[in-house]
């Protein structure tokens, strides 16, 4: 048996990071098709539309932004804006970046920890509200996505997995307290990382408890390479040869000649 799971995957910024293309990435990153994933979507770093449709190729839903703090005023401002900035609408429209959400009861489950963010002390930077006049969507569930600000690692919206349009983001002092707030939950499925340091690369890398680690970039896959998660993100890796590793038994034979 092979299990993929879910994630609160950790996007990790430091003050060093080519700030643009953290900014462009990160923004595609949270909100691809409504934030609706644990694995699954586009490469998306060249791509207009966030939410127009998806195919088969897996990426991962970056729902944890931990940004060091020197930067965080920056980084909050303009991923700000570039999120009101996104457009909400029927997902066969060209212009559509964000689309509707799977059903109502989703729409509201997800609706609900925007209310339980701000019941836990938390701010709504953006987003966090009903899109109720898109053209021809009356059938659908929309809202704006959302950024939420203040509250700590340990809450409930920073911990449980909201699949839809929302992001949590928060500052840390150093590097030690990045890897120790991006561990701090049950999954273990993926993370980003953003540095022009190789030492710290190299190092954050190997200290992160997930089962893929993309540095400065994100949803960059070769099928040959491992794919799963650790803890309750799931069991087993997939992609040749992990698979025929993880799907066979083996058996060893001693024979006396």
């Amino acid at each position: 048996m092979s299990l993929e799971l879910g994630g609160k995957n950790a996007n990790i910024i430091f003050a060093d990071a080519d700030f643009d293309k953290c900014i462009e990435t990160t923004l595609n990153s949270s909100f691809r098709n409504q934030g609706e994933i644990c694995l699954c979507g586009y490469t998306v770093t060249k791509s207009k539309n966030l939410g127009t449709n998806s195919n088969n190729i897996c990426l991962t839903c970056r729902s944890r932004i931990f940004v060091e703090r020197s930067i965080y005023a920056k980084f909050l401002q303009v991923f700000k804006e570039r999120t009101d900035a996104l457009v909400v609408g029927h997902p066969l429209e060209p212009t559509t970046q964000i689309g509707a959400l799977v059903s109502k009861a989703h729409l509201e489950k997800v609706m609900g920890y925007v209310a339980l963010a701000q019941q836990e002390g938390g701010t709504v930077e953006a987003g966090g509200t009903l899109v109720t006049n898109v053209a021809n969507g009356q059938n659908g569930y929309y809202m704006r996505p959302t950024i939420l600000t203040n509250l700590p690692p340990t809450s409930r919206c920073a911990q449980e997995e909201i699949f839809g349009p929302v992001v949590v983001v928060i500052p840390f002092d150093n590097e030690s307290e990045a890897i120790e707030w991006a561990n701090d939950t049950q999954y273990g499925l993926s993370a980003s990382l953003w540095t022009q340091n190789l030492s710290r690369a190299m190092r954050v890398s190997g200290s992160l408890d997930v089962g893929t680690v993309w540095v400065n970039q994100w949803m960059v896959r070769d099928l040959n390479l491992p794919f799963g998660g650790n803890k309750a993100s799931g069991i087993g890796r997939e992609g040749a040869p992990y698979s025929f590793d993880f799907f066979c038994n083996e058996r060893a034979v001693m024979i006396a000649l």
